[in-house]
């Protein structure tokens, strides 16, 4: 995971390089600013997912049968 992160890390500063007319002596800047779009997507991604499981879960309940309890018959 951690290699994927850097891997996209480096794909973005390369495109911000290029968007900029790839120009010397900015490579920590773009890796830094690179680093923080990264950081904000992940961060976007988590609070998605942690916000869309529970209504999952009420999707797949609602749609299964509810069983009966068996009565004791006193």
């Amino acid at each position: 995971m951690i290699l994927e992160r850097q891997q996209r890390i480096q794909q973005r500063a390369y495109a911000l390089w290029e968007a900029e007319g790839q120009p010397h002596g900015m490579h920590e800047e773009h890796w830094h600013r690179a680093e923080k779009e990264v950081e904000a997507e992940e961060s976007a991604a988590r609070v998605k997912k942690a916000a869309s499981p529970p209504a999952a879960r009420e999707r797949n309940e609602a749609s299964r049968p509810r069983r009966r309890r068996k009565s004791s018959g006193a």
